[in-house]
């Protein structure tokens, strides 16, 4: 698989790496041994870039990557994390060196290393970006040896662009997919000319895009498709990224259509396209079986998607999602 680095941190990743909200157990059930076995097919298809974050499953999902971590010693893994959520309310009141240390030697206790190799601030109040001295104080940790690089982890365009300003920001997380397309307009330019890097998210809106979902699915009622369609429990851009339901399954049949006539599976198309948009660095889908983890890995060695299926996307999107989302985030 393609190997790409992101940003400052000097490592290479592969393009399509893993994200582990999933594994955190925080919507649906994943045994242990079925999160092993997604991570360990995940590296075995290729993947060396594996995304979590402190909350997730209040330190679980973090836990099961360091248990992989300790029965693959010497793996080429690049492993983020993120922080801030842990406290009453991500704002800038919360964003304090003492609150930095504490949550990264927690991400350390449980990923069991010495060095984090990227922490991400997790999706902060706005605030937040404009503050020098959180700043200064992601200098001291990795200064200090606590992490080797830190990033942002962003709801809107905006905060993606202030955080690129930033001399030591290595990268910038970001929701980016075919209906989530106004990264594609300035985010991604800035990132590359600022040698910033991008970790794309939520890169099949929640698996709408895989097209296995008709208006008739139903979610468990602790599946966040279920109890966050409405931006109840967080940002609603997280969920079908911000697209109503309804809207999202017609648009969604429509790409799936595009797909096969490019010949790839829905999924398969939908991660390609993100991890071939020029700037980003590596997409991040979530795997809840080593299958789905399999599948995902191969769209990094789908070649140039064609100009038709590209051209469609473009006014699928123009048509049916642009009215709804661009202007939101």
């Amino acid at each position: 698989m393609q190997q790409r680095t992101p940003g400052r941190t000097g490592r290479d990743v592969s393009v399509i790496g893993l994200g582990t909200w999933q594994l955190g157990a925080d919507w649906g059930d994943v045994d242990e041994a079925d999160a092993l076995a997604v991570l360990d097919a995940a590296h075995e298809a290729g993947v060396t870039f594996f995304d979590t974050a402190d909350v997730y499953g209040d330190g679980r999902s973090e836990q099961l990557i360091g248990r992989w971590l300790r029965s693959n010693p010497g793996s080429d893994v690049v492993v983020a994390t993120k922080m801030i959520r842990r406290a009453e309310r991500p704002d800038l009141a919360h964003a304090t060196l003492d609150n930095f240390r504490a949550w990264t030697d927690r991400s350390r206790r449980n990923l069991g290393v010495d060095t984090l190799d990227l922490v991400q601030l997790h999706c902060p109040a706005s605030e937040v970006y404009e503050a020098d001295r959180v700043f200064d104080d992601l200098d001291a940790l990795v200064a200090d040896g606590a992490i080797a690089a830190y990033g942002v982890s962003v709801e809107t365009v905006a905060e993606a662009l202030r955080a690129i300003e930033r001399p030591g920001v290595a990268s910038v997380q970001i929701i980016l997919n075919a209906f989530r397309r106004k990264p594609l307009d300035a985010a991604l330019p800035a990132a590359v000319e600022a040698g910033v890097g991008i970790i794309a998210r939520v890169p099949l809106a929640s698996g709408l895009l895989s097209g296995r979902y008709t208006r008739e699915t139903t979610f468990a009622a602790d599946d966040h498709r279920t109890y966050n369609r409405h931006g109840e429990a967080f940002d609603v851009g997280e969920t079908f990224s911000g697209v109503d339901y309804e809207t999202g399954v017609d648009a969604a049949a429509r790409f799936a259509g595009l797909a096969r006539e490019a010949g790839l599976e829905p999924a398969t198309a939908a991660l390609a396209w993100v991890a071939q948009q020029p700037g980003v660095t590596t997409v991040i889908p979530g795997a809840r079986n080593p299958e789905q983890a399999r599948a995902n890995a191969a769209a990094g060695e789908v070649g140039p998607l064609p100009e038709a299926f590209l051209d469609g996307v473009r006014d699928l999107y123009d048509e049916a999602i642009r009215p709804l989302v661009h202007d939101r985030w």
